[in-house]
């Protein structure tokens, strides 16, 4: 075995999104042969890759197909996750990636998403943050079950910066982190807009694969002053099947597309999609309509994300502090790993095929 006929076998393997081979791609590293030992490190787009196991199976495949049937094949892995977005160095360095959750209307679960898609990420290696900029309705606090604790200051280049809490291996700041969750915020646009413009430029994120961003319902002012405040990597739009709620994603769907934000869809997850009580596991009770969001991602011609079940868990997790993803529940952490894959699919697709005009900027 030679390091040429390796990288000739690992020629004949297809990154699965990306439609090329791992040499070409330059995704081979540090090749080692002893005898019939070989191993190699392959370097993936995201450490949260959801065709890791698929890709380690094709490469021993390969090796012992095409060199050495005998070869004692290991696959090692790393990642270097990949960003489009232009880093002028003043709005949240060192952020590769920043995706924003959004719905058209309040009450699909849009918290919840964003609280589990951070999880999911961080479960599979990213380096994850989770800001909270639902100004009027801050629920971060309460789903990771940091109500009253208040965030340190810290220094970073001379400048007095707020430092994000951490929980469950990711970084979280809520508006419900720094003011007294008794009292309302009761705040005009420009106030809240500004709110938001310091919420940014203030918090120390340091390194991170990625940024979720929980938006607030509807559209307007916050999310106006956010998506030109920040280069926004993609937008996640959260849906329940029912026809008003997918009357209200469309104006989410729209608000993206629009001259003055231009941020590229992700795609959209369909919440709530159906009940499956504890007792039948098997079973799936569609309360609020069946795949309303499916048709929706078809007529936008938008990718579909995936769907998530109404179960008991997932509204426990989030009143308790406990998120699904962190609690021991096998069927709907499925669900939310199997979303968090396609994202992580998707924004490695648009980060790979993007002209250097379409770099993620802010407006």
């Amino acid at each position: 075995m030679t390091t040429e006929k390796i990288l000739a076998a690992l020629s004949n393997v297809q990154e699965p999104d990306l439609g090329k081979d791992l040499v070409t791609l330059n995704m081979v590293k540090d090749i080692a042969i002893d005898g019939n030992n070989v191993s190699f490190t392959v370097v993936l787009t995201t450490p949260a890759c959801p065709m890791k196991d698929m890709i380690q199976n094709a490469c021993i495949n390969a090796v012992k197909l095409l060199v050495n049937k005998e070869a004692i094949v290991k696959v090692n892995f790393t990642s270097n996750t990949t960003t489009k977005r232009e880093d002028t160095g003043e709005v949240l360095p060192n952020v590769k990636n920043i995706i924003t959750v959004a719905s058209g209307k309040g009450g699909v679960g849009k918290s919840t998403v964003s609280a589990n898609l951070a999880l999911a990420l961080a479960k599979g290696g990213a380096k994850v943050g989770l800001m909270d900029a639902d100004i009027y309705g801050p629920s971060v606090p309460i789903m990771f079950g940091v109500r009253g604790e208040r965030p340190l200051m810290i220094e970073i280049n001379g400048k007095g910066m707020i430092a994000p809490i951490e929980k469950y291996g990711i970084k979280l700041m809520s508006i419900g982190l720094l003011v007294d969750e008794k009292n309302a915020v009761v705040w005009r646009g420009p106030m809240a807009s500004s709110a938001i413009r310091q919420f940014v430029t203030d918090i120390y994120w340091g390194e991170l694969d990625y940024l979720v961003v929980d938006m607030p319902p509807g559209t307007g002012d916050i999310h106006l002053t956010l998506l030109q405040l920040v280069p926004v990597t993609g937008a996640v739009i959260v849906t329940t099947p029912q026809d008003v709620a997918l009357a209200d994603a469309k104006k989410g769907i729209a608000m993206f597309g629009q001259s003055q934000m231009n941020v590229p869809i992700i795609g959209l997850v369909e919440n709530m999609s159906y009940f499956t009580p504890a007792e039948l596991p098997d079973n799936k009770y569609y309360i609020f309509g069946k795949d309303g969001g499916k048709r929706l991602a078809d007529e936008y011609d938008i990718p579909f994300l995936g769907q998530i079940p109404l179960v008991q868990s997932i509204r426990e997790g989030g009143d308790q502090g406990v998120p699904v993803m962190i609690a021991n529940d096998p069927i709907t952490q499925k669900a939310f790993e199997q979303f968090a894959g396609q994202v992580v699919r998707s924004i490695a697709m648009r980060n790979a095929n993007m002209s250097a005009e379409k770099v993620a900027k802010t407006v």
